[in-house]
């Protein structure tokens, strides 16, 4: 992909990489620096392991929903509660919306407290919000709070550093370190389903929050491993411009002038609006479907290989004649086919396999999201870019769960649920053609 023109002075290209290019009165400020990422490294690798265990412990938990939705929408059917399947799913919808949602909020607490502080303070604030959630099992609309906004609030703070840090330290091999990083999620993904179902069976609900508050300190203490490689240093700027360099640091506006970045920003909420649909709603309907079978099987089938396929993506990111958008393009055309397949699958076997396919090309969508970010933002902006990315995509995201599961409540059939959450990842691949036709700033 050709080199983005750079109107704005205060950026400028280097290497491919777009970077800051601090000035006052047209000038560069004395003591700029700026330095490539080491690509290796003992603090390297411990910034890989964090970032891995970071992206387990957050969406090992959040893709495990399924095993609480059922808990809890089995008690609301008891209680004669209306539209329960509806109303389990938006507890976790709200988790995985809100964690996207307060991406861009993220992005900017970075600029103010830094990468670390900024993850350390999300695990802190997921903890609190899983052991309050241990004590309000019974209240499934305090829990859409508890752990839907608060552990959504915390994972969203630990998230988005943990993949804005890995540009600071690798360049030539940023792809497949994406995809080391994020295969975290498939491997607790595997390990959380068949861990939370023993908690609930052995010590409820609540012992089963209290047990994740424990694992989730491992995000904080992750967090503390990221401490970021200035790619820029500047000197304190004078005191008449002092608030307008506060604000530019903490705010950058220069990456919605990059005609691609914004479009690719803009597809990705179509995109995902049943991205998340599945990964709720697969378990009631094998429940529905299938009798005597494994029904964490297909879920941990997504896992697997969706860790497969952010290393394989992840590795071929890094080719210079590899369009990564294309290859996010590919990824949601088959995510998408396989969605709206699914409902009229009735072989268990068949199932695991179309759940296989769907977790590679699943993988490759999620290992791409930091290369490509980079590629138009540069690093110096990755947690902005990729922030504003994600908070754009979370009310879709948030929706297509709880709307799924009001279809099913009218129609007792998840047909119409998984052919519409099938469609959109079609509409937004398309609409991603129109980046290939744009250059990178105006």
């Amino acid at each position: 992909m050709e080199s983005m023109p750079m109107e704005n002075k205060n950026l400028l290209l280097k290497n491919n990489e777009v970077i800051a290019k601090p000035e006052r009165n047209g000038q560069v400020l004395n003591g700029e620096t700026s330095r490539d990422p080491p690509d290796g490294g003992i603090r390297a690798y411990m910034i890989i392991v964090g970032s891995f265990l970071t992206n387990g412990l957050v969406f090992g938990v959040i893709n495990s929903y399924s095993v609480i939705y059922t808990v809890l929408q089995k008690k609301l059917e008891n209680e004669n509660v209306p539209n329960s399947e509806s109303r389990a799913a938006l507890v976790g919808a709200l988790t995985m919306g809100t964690t996207f949602l307060l991406s861009p909020l993220s992005g900017v607490l970075t600029g103010l407290l830094g990468l670390r502080c900024t993850a350390v303070l999300g695990g802190s604030i997921a903890v609190v919000g899983l052991l309050l959630s241990s004590f309000l099992v019974d209240y499934v609309d305090v829990l859409c709070f508890t752990y839907g906004v608060m552990y959504g609030l915390g994972a969203s703070l630990a998230y988005t550093p943990s993949l804005a840090i890995l540009g600071h330290y690798f360049k030539r091999h940023l792809g497949l370190v994406n995809g080391i990083v994020t295969i975290g999620s498939s491997i607790f993904t595997v390990i959380m389903p068949p861990l939370m179902e023993f908690m609930i069976k052995n010590y409820g609900l609540h012992g089963l929050f209290r047990l994740l508050a424990v694992i989730t300190v491992g995000i904080a203490l992750c967090g503390l491993l990221f401490k970021p490689i200035s790619v820029v240093v500047i000197e304190k700027p004078s005191r008449e411009d002092g608030f307008k360099a506060l604000v530019k640091t903490i705010i950058n506006v220069h990456i919605w002038k990059n005609r691609q970045y914004t479009l690719w920003a803009l597809s990705m909420p179509v995109a995902l609006f049943g991205y998340f649909v599945p990964y709720v709603h697969i378990k009631k309907f094998i429940e529905l479907n299938f009798t005597n079978v494994q029904d964490n099987l297909p879920l941990q089938c997504i896992a697997v290989t969706s860790g497969m396929g952010r290393l394989v993506f992840g590795y071929l990111a890094d080719k210079k004649w590899v369009n990564r958008i294309m290859l996010q393009q590919i990824s949601f055309y088959v995510i998408g086919g396989l969605t709206i397949i699914l409902p009229f699958v009735r072989s268990f076997p068949l199932l695991v396999v179309v759940s296989l396919g769907m977790g590679i090309f699943d993988g490759a969508f999620i290992a791409l999201i930091g290369p490509i970010a980079i590629q138009f933002c540069g690093s110096a902006y990755a947690a902005q870019s990729i922030g504003c990315m994600l908070g754009l995509a979370a009310f879709p995201l948030s929706m297509g769960p709880p709307i799924a599961g009001i279809l099913f409540s009218i129609y007792q059939s998840y047909t119409l649920p998984f052919i519409l959450a099938g469609i959109s990842p079609l509409v937004g691949a398309t609409i991603m053609f129109a980046i290939h036709f744009q250059k990178g700033n105006e």
